[in-house]
């Protein structure tokens, strides 16, 4: 038994409707291994349980298992907008939602960045996810980072970047992307923020809220 074995044998058990989505997105979909896990989708809804986001921002849904981890979690009223580039599978994901969750997710198909300061500038987001162009991240950053409210989650997934992000010859567009945003984040005043070591890097980042009598 591994490590990852006995973890996913003490947490709560997967659902079943995620259990079928990520054998579905591993017999039909490329890449499959950018699909979120039973590990990493326990870990995404008890953060979004605890933080108790009112409006989630998600930006690259794949084939939508973290979205649906997002909506189990939410709370009454409470809603996502999630973001995908690939409109090849966008009615798929849109009969998904409304099966699984719905009237609580609202896909939207585009590149990210451009959709983000109309995004960011209509809705007051409590918690955004990042899992999308890993060369955009630190642009990414830049506009959430301002836009969001003191108090606000970032959630940024694959920071660790299957470790390339610790070999010093490795220098290729992404992992050079997520270096920029890991340096970005940890020089930055406005945040506090951590590193979890799951799968391949989850980074939790809050706003700090400013103290206006110093």
């Amino acid at each position: 038994m591994t490590e990852e074995d006995y973890i996913a044998a003490h947490i709560d058990a997967e659902p079943a409707a995620l259990r079928r989505l990520y054998r579905h997105t591993h017999m039909h979909r490329l890449y499959p291994r950018m699909c979120t896990d039973h590990i990493q989708g326990r870990i995404l809804a008890m953060l979004t349980r605890m933080i108790n986001p009112q409006r989630v921002l998600e930006l690259g849904t794949f084939s939508g298992y973290s979205t649906l981890c997002f909506a189990e979690a939410l709370a009454d009223g409470g809603h996502i907008d999630t973001v995908e580039l690939d409109t090849e599978y966008a009615d798929d994901l849109r009969e998904l939602f409304e099966t699984e969750a719905p009237g609580k997710i609202t896909l939207h198909t585009g590149d990210a960045e451009a959709l983000l300061p109309a995004l960011l500038r209509d809705n007051d987001y409590d918690m955004v996810f990042i899992d999308a162009n890993k060369r955009r991240y630190p642009q990414y950053y830049a506009l959430v980072a301002d836009a969001l409210r003191e108090g606000a989650y970032i959630l940024a997934d694959n920071t660790l970047w299957t470790d390339k992000v610790l070999d010093p010859d490795a220098s290729d567009p992404q992992t050079d992307g997520i270096r920029l945003f890991n340096d970005t984040v940890a020089a930055d005043p406005r945040v506090e923020k951590v590193i979890l070591p799951v799968r391949d890097g989850l980074t939790v980042i809050r706003k700090k809220f400013v103290n206006f009598a110093s």
